[in-house]
């Protein structure tokens, strides 16, 4: 599948919005389920992506993420979603930065990774925390709290 990145066996994120062909591909390719983080009041938002992702036979849950509103309790609810959707799943929302964010925070948690850790292996697959300071210290903030390192 064009614009994924394989953050490891379990968990892909897409980097752009998924077409259906997109779903088709990631179900023939063996995903089983996809966590969208988009809200329905994004631009481009795909209102029937629900539809789509069950016609392909994938798993589909959607969980709005605002960057500039992430809350512990949002973040967590997003984890556990993650830890629960039958794997490998697909992440995605409108760019990769959300979805890829909440990719490494779940890999980070579960695998003991600091946040640096975590934010140097997003760096070099692409996902620029930069590009979002809030997000970044949130990133940096929750992942120290929340490790199996800490």
């Amino acid at each position: 599948m064009e614009n994924a990145k394989k953050i490891n066996d379990n968990l892909t994120v897409a980097t752009n919005q998924v077409t259906p062909e997109q779903l088709q591909q990631a179900a023939q390719a063996g995903v089983k389920s996809v966590l969208n983080l988009r809200s329905r009041e994004e631009e481009g938002f795909a209102s029937d992506e629900k539809q789509q992702a069950e016609a392909a036979g994938l798993q589909y849950v959607n969980i709005p993420v605002k960057p500039d509103a992430l809350t512990e309790e949002l973040v967590s609810q997003v984890l556990q979603q993650i830890e629960e959707l039958p794997k490998p799943a697909l992440i995605h929302c409108k760019s990769g930065l959300r979805s890829g964010m909440m990719a490494l925070m779940y890999v980070a948690t579960r695998e003991g990774m600091t946040a640096e850790q975590a934010m140097e292996k997003g760096k070099s697959m692409g996902f620029d925390c930069e590009k979002s300071p809030p997000m970044k210290e949130f990133f940096k903030t929750y992942i120290s709290q929340h490790s199996k390192a800490s």
